[in-house]
């Protein structure tokens, strides 16, 4: 255990771009609420607290803890991440989630599902169903207004429309499904029809390695629709919409993630603590325990009995916390805090069955609370304000506990900016279709993550590593083309003359992007035509110029007797 000698905890936790972002940066804003959503909307049932907290509270004694030499030794992280052996291609980290069993599954049941609404069959195969979800990826690239657009003749999208044909794309989509009907009656699961592919994911989200910093927050899917499901958040962007409780890293990670159906069930053996409560006790079974694991949450989950239960099982924790979930500790109100300048702060201390708990009250404009297990007010550090009257930026007094909570407390927020730069906007009236395109995104999010955490374990630059986008449109072209035969007549009208005329005359543009080692290898549909326009080839260190193209690739690769780049282009 070492001491922490920086307020932002820079010598023991690794920096982020993050700064204390949730606290107010002037005067007539919302007083730097540490909270992000009205909670006086918050329709969960809150359970009343354990009997260890509540009906001793008259005997829970607070102290007020001196400013100085009253700094606790911060938890050290000494565990190292899973090292990488090789960078793999994007595909390839998309199907650790979207694995052949699960792939199995959705075509099984979209198959029956479509044969007990019409009484005939689907036909749709694995691979078809993989050219559906790479045509899907590519609309959130593209993001026409409507499905349709992209095989019209005036916004025709040839990644998509090449692939599959307008009319066999909306009938997948419309018999997409991941469970069977016919059992539905017997079960009581509100999330029957996702449920397959809820579990699925679930196993592969628990085992992915945790770093030391972890948080838990509630985002919603946005959905208009009909449902029982529905909810209703004042301060989100997508105010109406399916909630769901997410544990992530600070980066975005998913760890594990609940979709709220009106109530959380308690765990075995473990007494009622409102909805949000048991899902924190429920997210806490895959954090392993004595790992100094560090978990934030806000004000909507934390109270004192959590913190213990959380500490006895070996997870430190850090929140927000309202007054009224602190029995016995009187802090000063903002009236008289505000007296005393902005940056002033109360801190107090309580031990409830062996497990030291501070609460700290910080007033910028206004009073905030937090509470935590292994975090101090001191060391006590500045951070830069803004000043509505003087119109400039001031320094003010920030605790240790205020600053590294509003920096680490950000997960869910930077999952959400990343699902929100490309969603899936696919219009359906069936709610399980949102949750598949949103865990799709979830994937999508996870698996760059993950791609990036091997290239920084293998020392790869910045400039060699793909960025967020060119992750997602790797993983379309290869869902699209690998085992993909494009010499095979696609079905509807074929281009006329002059749509084919056209198609010659295009002048160059430019440089066509190289599909990826999977596409390249799976030796489907690579087949040579000769060009009238000689180009350079594309495999790496030929120089040469060609006629030569591979139909399926798009490519010029060389081809003749000196030179075989189309053997090697395709191993």
């Amino acid at each position: 255990m070492n001491r922490s000698s920086a307020c932002d905890g820079s010598a023991l936790i690794p920096p982020l771009d993050s700064d204390d972002s949730a606290l107010s940066d002037s005067e007539d804003s919302d007083g730097g609420n540490l909270l992000c959503e009205d909670e006086s909307t918050d329709e969960d049932h809150t359970a009343p607290a354990s009997p260890s907290c509540t009906a001793g509270s008259r005997d829970i004694q607070w102290e007020t803890v001196p400013q100085q030499n009253s700094a606790k030794d911060f938890p050290v992280w000494g565990r190292a991440l899973s090292h990488a052996d090789e960078i793999r291609q994007p595909v390839q980290y998309f199907r650790d989630f979207f694995d052949a069993d699960l792939l199995k599954h959705i075509v099984q049941q979209s198959n029956l599902f479509c044969f007990q609404q019409k009484q005939r069959t689907l036909n749709m195969d694995q691979n078809e169903l993989e050219q559906f979800l790479g045509a899907v990826l590519y609309m959130s690239v593209f993001q026409l207004p409507r499905s349709r657009l992209y095989w019209s003749a005036e916004c025709r999208v040839a990644q998509v429309a090449d692939i599959m044909s307008r009319g066999r794309w909306e009938e997948i989509k419309e018999f997409i499904h991941f469970n069977d009907n016919s059992n539905m009656a017997s079960n009581n699961d509100k999330l029957y029809k996702i449920r397959p592919l809820i579990d699925s994911l679930l196993k592969k989200f628990h085992v992915l390695p945790q770093d030391q910093l972890l948080s838990i927050h509630e985002l919603i899917v946005p959905f208009k629709g009909k449902t029982n499901l529905k909810h209703y958040l004042s301060k989100k962007t997508f105010k109406w919409g399916y909630k769901v409780f997410v544990l992530c890293d600070t980066k975005g990670l998913v760890h594990s993630f609940d979709i709220y159906t009106g109530y959380s069930d308690p765990l075995p053996g473990e007494p009622d603590r409102g909805a949000k409560g048991n899902v924190v006790l429920k997210f806490a079974q895959i954090i392993p325990s004595s790992a100094n694991h560090l978990l934030f949450f806000d004000s909507r989950f934390s109270s004192l009995d959590l913190l213990v239960v959380l500490a006895n099982k070996g997870i430190l924790a850090l929140g927000a916390m309202k007054q009224s979930r602190l029995p016995g500790c009187n802090f000063s109100k903002d009236g008289v805090m505000k007296k005393k300048g902005r940056g002033s702060f109360e801190e107090k201390k309580v031990v409830i069955q062996s497990v030291e708990i501070r609460a700290v009250k910080w007033f910028n404009n206004r009073g905030q609370i937090v509470a935590s297990t292994f975090a101090s007010a001191q060391p006590v550090c500045q951070v830069e304000r803004s000043h509505r009257k003087l119109k400039k930026n001031i320094s003010i007094k920030c605790p240790h506990i205020i600053s590294i909570y509003n920096q680490f407390k950000g997960g869910v927020n930077a999952l959400e900016a990343l699902i929100s730069n490309f969603p899936i906007q696919i219009k359906s009236k069936k709610f399980y279709h949102r949750f598949f395109f949103y865990f799709m995104n979830m994937v999508i999010v996870n698996s760059w993550l993950l791609y990036q955490r091997d290239c920084e374990s293998l020392n790869v630059p910045k400039k060699m590593q793909k960025d967020f986008l060119d992750f997602r449109t790797s993983i379309a072209q290869a869902l699209c083309l690998q085992g993909k035969d494009l010499t095979r007549k696609r079905s509807g009208q074929p281009f006329s003359e002059i749509e084919r005329e056209f198609e010659k005359k295009k002048q160059r543009g430019a440089t066509k992007a190289i599909p990826t080692q999977e596409v390249r290898s799976d030796s489907v549909g690579h087949w040579p035509v000769m060009e009238s326009v000689r180009q350079r080839c594309k495999r790496p260190n030929c120089k040469g110029l060609t006629v030569c193209k591979c139909i399926k690739c798009n490519v010029h690769l060389c081809l003749n007797k000196r030179k075989n780049c189309f053997r090697e282009f395709h191993e």
